[in-house]
């Protein structure tokens, strides 16, 4: 992942999910004396452990609160040049899994689910928890979340019995939820466990995880030097799928009908793919970290202004 950001000795790097600082403490070592780090991040715990475990590189390290999608506004607040490279490492943390009060997960062994609250906000000083969005959201809403985000058979009969239960039954607690699903009886014969799938989609939408990548993905590509790297690690297939498709057309520039023989839009491609197809963790990786296994990493660049008009020069094409 580090050789994939191009980066060394004096160069200047956002990590926009620096989470408990593993990634931002591999970085400053490689940029190394003088190389600059400004890290990102929505959750004030995982801050704080960063800032602790950062401390020996003093001032080329700063932390901010705040997520990768106002990376625009924290840049113009600090008068930043153009990026080197930018990181985004998407989901959940290990840490943040492993707090049962968080609320991300619905419980382990000899753990009662009945404890684990469902907040499963990123944030925890600002915006609604996850009962909350269970206690208020339509029905149409619901299945929206269940169909788009966890892609769960019988989406629409479990939305439609949350809205029936909460009327006598709040649905507080983790164990609230699962109770709720096993009723439902959605799922059943699936890969993964219909709680699982549940559970991603209900905290995709308390953090509104899809609309901020879709920010977070185009202030990257704007606050990068010609040359400089985007780096993108996601661990579920709608974030890759998403990201794919901002590479994709961030390389192609041109949006015209495919038919229509020459560009009259007058979009320019910013990006050039380095990967064409993700990055897949080693089995050595996945044995370390067996929740590596679903990692995807995708790599582009920023293309030079002079770079952008040879390709934008060219014939529109079919695509």
């Amino acid at each position: 992942m580090l050789s994939s950001l191009g980066v060394g000795a004096g160069t200047l790097v956002v990590d926009g999910t620096v989470g408990f600082g593993g990634h931002a403490e591999a970085i400053l070592e490689r940029t190394a004396p003088d190389g600059r780090l400004v890290g990102l991040d929505r959750d004030e715990v995982a801050l704080e452990a960063a800032r602790q475990r950062l401390v020996p590189f003093g001032d080329r390290v700063e932390l901010v609160h705040a997520s990768f999608r106002n990376l625009t506004d924290v840049l113009a607040e600090r008068g930043s040049p153009p990026l080197d490279a930018v990181l985004l490492d998407l989901g959940v943390s290990s840490p943040q899994l492993d707090e049962p009060e968080r609320g991300f997960r619905f419980g382990q062994s000899g753990e009662s689910a009945e404890a684990v609250p469902l907040d499963m906000r990123m944030d925890a000083s600002r915006g609604a928890t996850a009962a909350e969005l269970l206690a208020h959201a339509s029905e149409p809403e619901l299945v929206r979340w269940f169909q788009e985000y966890g892609e769960l058979p019988g989406a629409r009969r479990l939305a439609r019995h949350i809205v029936e239960t909460r009327e006598t039954r709040p649905l507080r607690t983790a164990g609230d939820l699962l109770a709720v699903i096993e009723e439902s009886r959605v799922g059943r014969g699936r890969k993964h466990n219909p709680a699982t799938l549940v559970f991603q989609a209900l905290r995709i939408a308390t953090n509104d995880e899809l609309g901020a990548l879709s920010e977070g993905l185009a202030a990257a590509r704007d606050a990068l030097r010609p040359g400089g790297r985007l780096v993108v690690l996601s661990y579920h297939s709608l974030e890759d799928r998403m990201v794919k498709q901002f590479f994709r057309d961030e390389e192609r520039g041109c949006d015209c009908p495919p038919r229509q023989p020459v560009c009259t839009c007058g979009r320019r491609p910013t990006l050039s793919r380095i990967t064409r197809r993700p990055v897949r963790p080693s089995e050595e990786e996945i044995a370390r970290n067996r929740r590596a296994r679903s990692a995807r990493l995708r790599v582009a660049e920023r293309l030079a202004e002079g770079e952008a008009d040879r390709a934008h020069a060219t014939p529109a094409r079919p695509r």
